[in-house]
């Protein structure tokens, strides 16, 4: 029919609409590309700009200038793997969480299901500062969560593998938990929808082929729900990586991730060179981050582009 209607216009020597509409389109969208190179790729070039061209101390006479220190500053190293190690740590058991939670919302009844979707929703109705004062409420001495965490710990005392309390406050296991309990909706919510488009049939053709419970989850669900468990890795590693309010906070300066690491550079110790060099790389891991994630996830469909 369309087809029909431009060769009728043609036919009338009339101009179809659709080929102004590039134009109108660009009108629409200009104002908004317009403040987006204004007030944030502009913003980017110049932190790109400062952090090749304010040469940190400690980095005078490298050859890769502030981006040397990446390789024999001792300090940034231990920082970059302790951020690193977190923000692994921080996804593996976020994505074990959220892919229970996931898959109980998916197999129980409809109310069940709001109710728990609720739960998991309340997290964004939370502000982050009040989680993180909460769990450190929870996690310091004598606190509920501290105490409860001990019983479990109280085996390993009697034997004599592990000496004293487990300590939380202040210190990554602290930081881990807060981290894991403001990823987790990150995680269930796109593995919630890659579990509702999968047709629960399939598992009962398997059973009825013969595979064991386990087996069938292990062979046809887990790989029919991998979409889901790599964009939800992506978002969750990726917001990791830029935590910074719940280290500052739970780590109480003992625990310093990259993020921090930036804003004491910038603002206390006023070495913009490194702290600019330090947010460039960041950027540079994510966006390779995302692309190679690309490769296997349709990141347009998993983001509602399309």
């Amino acid at each position: 029919m369309a087809t029909q209607n431009v060769a009728a216009a043609r036919a009338l020597d009339l101009e179809p609409r659709t080929l102004r509409l590039p134009g109108i389109t660009w009108a629409l969208i200009g104002p908004a590309v317009a403040l987006l190179l204004i007030f944030y790729i502009w913003p980017l070039v110049q932190v790109l700009l400062i952090s090749v061209t304010e040469v940190d101390d400690r980095a005078a006479g490298m050859a890769l200038g502030n981006y040397g220190l990446l390789f024999v500053d001792e300090g940034v190293q231990r920082m970059l793997w302790r951020t690193a190690q977190i923000c692994v740590t921080t996804t593996v058991l976020t994505l074990i969480g959220g892919y229970i939670i996931a898959y109980a919302m998916v197999h129980v009844t409809g109310r069940q299901r709001s109710f728990l979707m609720f739960a998991v929703l309340l997290s964004f109705w939370l502000s982050v500062l009040i989680r993180a004062f909460a769990w450190i409420v929870l996690l310091n001495n004598n606190g509920l969560a501290y105490e409860a965490i001990n019983l479990f710990w109280q085996p390993l005392r009697d034997t004599g593998i592990v000496q004293g309390r487990l300590q939380l406050a202040r210190t990554e296991a602290g930081v881990i938990i807060g981290m894991v309990h403001y990823m987790l909706p990150y995680a269930v919510l796109p593995l919630f929808a890659n579990m509702q488009g999968i047709d629960q049939r399939v598992m009962m053709a398997a059973r009825g082929l013969g595979a064991s419970p386990f087996g069938a989850f292990r062979r046809v669900y887990l790989p029919l729900s991998a979409p889901g468990l790599l964009g939800a890795t992506v978002l969750v590693f990726v917001f990791s990586l830029g935590f910074f309010i719940t280290p500052s906070l739970m780590g109480g300066g003992k625990v310093v991730m990259i993020s921090e690491y930036i804003w004491f550079s910038m603002e206390q110790t006023l070495r913009w060179g490194l702290a600019t060099m330090l947010a460039t790389t960041l950027l540079i891991a994510v966006m390779a981050l995302i692309a190679l994630m690309s490769r296997f996830v349709d990141m347009k469909q998993m983001y509602g582009a399309k």
